[in-house]
């Protein structure tokens, strides 16, 4: 199973949202094949493993998740495992998907083979906390990455900030944008920094680009809006926007994707909305006050705040939070299921609500 979860993960940054899947077939204490899902809308990993193998007759699948029972995108793996005559099939954990959850470990029970569900079931869920997350909820997974220097800031009072941590703790991020569906930052951020936001580790996936801009400031003139070729640029704003030139040009002329929303809206129905589109988790780099409302509203499932050793020692530099003000260490915001990163000279805090670290 170990095995098949290390195969699960060369899914990552091309099966969303589709979970992560890994399989080894086995016969007589060898193995026959490995497998993965490889991408989205293609055959799952039970599928590929099989396919592989010359001989299934009496065989054991090791899977890191439950088979699909029903028409998707792609036929039933439980009517290929069946027809493949596999005698023994063991499962790390159920899909959480009402139309599968217990439902393919019956029809493989019911055909005559041998299950067994839970083998390194908490790893498996580890693998899949996107995916669990967005399948129950609808609502994207939520990660908060931010650069900080030790006094806790992200930029000089003139918006300096490249580059706070060094390569290390980049080259994570990188892997990061790999791993979720999109990026979401601030219109300000764009204005001062101008990112293309595209995927250095995967150049052809680049993930969904979110930009929260309420008042609509931005143009075609920032990269991106014109590297847009992808149509993976989305603007979220108010909807009083709408008729706006900008807003019509944006959309016609450069394919820029528009979520609305209304006063009576909170950050928790954009959210929605976003998931809306299928984008199951969301990378949310920032700035100041976007990370401060995900903090605020109790919207986040997990984070890493990366800390490098520089002081700048003034009260005017911006904070990566801002807003708060407990009169008592108890009510501050307290970080759990921590695991610690060090990029030599820098320090990753990961986070998450829920037990379980992100496998990056």
């Amino acid at each position: 199973m170990n095995i098949a979860i290390k195969e699960a993960m060369k899914g990552i940054g091309f099966v969303n949202p589709n979970p992560l899947v890994g399989a080894v077939l086995v016969k007589n204490n060898k193995i026959l094949a490995k497998g993965y899902h490889k991408i989205y809308g293609g055959p799952h990993a039970e599928v590929n493993v099989i396919k592989k193998s010359k001989e299934t007759d009496g065989a054991t699948l090791y899977i890191t998740l439950e088979p699909c029972s029903h028409f998707g995108k792609t036929p039933p793996c439980t009517d290929l495992i069946i027809s493949s005559k596999i005698k023994k099939c063991v499962i790390a954990v159920l899909d959480p998907n009402p139309i599968v959850s217990g439902r393919g470990v019956k029809i493989l029970k019911d055909a005559g083979i041998d299950v067994i569900v839970g083998i390194l079931e908490k790893e498996a869920q580890y693998l899949n906390k996107i995916f669990f997350k967005f399948i129950k909820d609808k609502i994207p997974y939520v990660f908060l990455k931010t650069a900080i220097t030790l006094d806790g800031k992200i930029a000089t009072k003139t918006f300096s900030s490249q580059w706070i941590t060094n390569t290390l703790a980049r080259e994570k991020v990188e892997k990061y944008r790999n791993l979720f569906s999109s990026i979401l930052i601030g219109a300000n951020t764009v204005v001062k920094d101008n990112p293309s936001l595209k995927c250095k580790v995967l150049e052809n996936n680049n993930p969904y680009r979110l930009i929260l801009d309420r008042d609509l400031i931005l143009n075609e003139t920032y990269k991106i809006i014109q590297n847009n070729s992808d149509k993976k640029t989305f603007i979220i704003t108010h909807e009083n926007n709408y008729n706006k030139k900008i807003f019509q040009d944006l959309k016609i002329n450069f394919y820029v994707n528009f979520i609305t929303f209304s006063d009576n809206e909170n950050l928790k129905d954009i959210l929605k909305k976003i998931g809306s589109y299928d984008i199951d988790s969301i990378l949310v780099e920032g700035g100041n006050k976007i990370i401060s409302s995900f903090f605020k509203e109790n919207l986040f499932d997990g984070g890493e705040i990366m800390i490098a050793p520089k002081i700048l020692g003034d009260n005017c530099a911006i904070p990566f939070l801002s807003g708060f003000s407990p009169l008592n260490i108890d009510d501050s915001i307290n970080l759990k299921n921590i695991k610690i990163h060090l990029y030599d000279d820098n320090i990753g805090f990961e986070f998450q609500k829920e037990e379980g670290c992100l496998l990056v």
